[in-house]
């Protein structure tokens, strides 16, 4: 955790923290409320307590590490704990946490419609963010103020609107992809205003001409977790010129829509706005075309898929990317991970030949 700026926030502006687990969940609420969002991808590595035992082993490494990490005290900076209904692997974690991982700190749940848009789906997701919002004031210990929750609704689509042109001028960005995506992934734990602060200063660094010169992939998968990924694929020669990661791409609504007079009611319009996702059971077909043209829009010449192992609504999609962009005639690598700290050797060497193959024109 990053624990120096909890306290900080804490210190200074008096703010309560929660940990929120992957993936989607209505963050502007959470703003408006004071309350700063501290995102748990895991954390990667190795499971830091023995209570990631207490999951099966074919449960996912988010999980089981996000387990061990709470029941070890890692997360004991926060004030509590939100748990979206992603999987069933994090929807399970609301329970045991507090049964076998000894939290007990408050912990929230944020239910979420699956599939695409319908009128009751609609009605059902903004009912639940009214909920969750009734939850958090009591957390907070201050009641959710309309205007504060419309500013706050204003400013998450300027940071989706800054962080939407910054993945499509990607080529035109001075900074390699571990610098890139690092900078994206502080809005994981940064106050808002923070992290749009830091976004617009590399927007006003956008090159006129293009700067990336190694073969423009595209990625996608769940968490750009380990990092040294990004060393690996541009140590290659090649740079990630298309993302849909769920923790970073799939999250941005372009374009972001105008606000209206309805706070709520433009959360869950903006819900039903974001790219498909596996994780909210987006079609399959929709959602491949989706990924085909982020493809050839974003000039890539092959494509990589990184999941963790386990994750059952991105590895059901997985038959369906094989299928798409093998129609397409463009290369595609899978690989597989547990959240390590560093990218097997393995995997490194599985993408630099995958790069070769791109930069050689041919197929494996």
């Amino acid at each position: 955790m990053r624990n120096p700026y909890i306290r900080e926030q804490k210190e200074i502006f008096g703010r309560k923290v929660l940990a929120v687990l992957p993936v989607h969940y209505p963050k502007e609420i959470l703003t408006a409320l004071d309350i700063l969002a501290v995102e748990m991808w895991g954390p990667p590595g190795t499971p830091r307590g023995p209570d990631a035992g207490r999951l099966q082993a074919y449960v996912c490494a988010v999980a089981r590490n996000a387990l061990a990490f709470m029941a070890s005290g890692g997360a004991d900076a926060v004030d509590g704990a939100l748990f979206p209904h992603t999987c069933d692997s994090i929807q399970g974690l609301a329970t045991q946490a507090p049964d076998m991982g000894g939290w007990t700190k408050p912990s929230f749940r944020f239910i979420h419609p699956k599939g695409e848009w319908r009128p009751s789906s609609h009605t059902f997701v903004e009912k639940e963010m009214r909920s969750l919002a009734g939850e958090l004031e009591a957390f907070a210990g201050k009641p959710l103020d309309e205007t504060r929750l419309r500013d706050a609704v204003r400013l998450h689509r300027e940071i989706d609107d800054v962080r939407a042109e910054l993945l499509a001028n990607r080529s035109r960005i001075e900074m390699n992809d571990r610098e890139f995506y690092t900078l994206l992934r502080r809005g994981e734990y940064l106050w808002p205003e923070e992290h749009l602060d830091e976004l617009r200063a590399a927007r006003e660094n956008l090159r006129s001409d293009t700067v990336q010169k190694g073969i423009p992939i595209m990625i996608t998968g769940y968490v750009p977790e380990p990092m040294s990924i990004f060393d690996a694929i541009g140590n290659a020669g090649a740079f990630v010129a298309v993302d849909d990661y769920a923790a970073v791409g799939r999250r941005v609504v372009r374009p972001a829509a105008e606000a209206g007079e309805d706070p709520f009611r433009d959360l869950a319009d903006a819900y039903f706005q974001a790219p498909p996702c596996p994780t909210r059971s987006s079609n399959r077909s929709i959602r491949m075309a989706w990924l085909a043209g982020l493809y050839d829009k974003g000039g890539a010449a092959g494509v990589i898929v990184h999941e963790p192992k386990f994750c059952e609504p991105e590895l059901f999609d997985v038959p369906g990317l094989r299928e798409t962009f093998s129609a397409k005639k463009a290369p595609l690598l899978y690989l597989e991970g547990e959240l390590e700290t560093e990218l097997p050797g393995q995997a490194v060497t599985r993408i630099e030949a995958f790069v070769e193959m791109l930069g050689s024109g041919s197929r494996a």
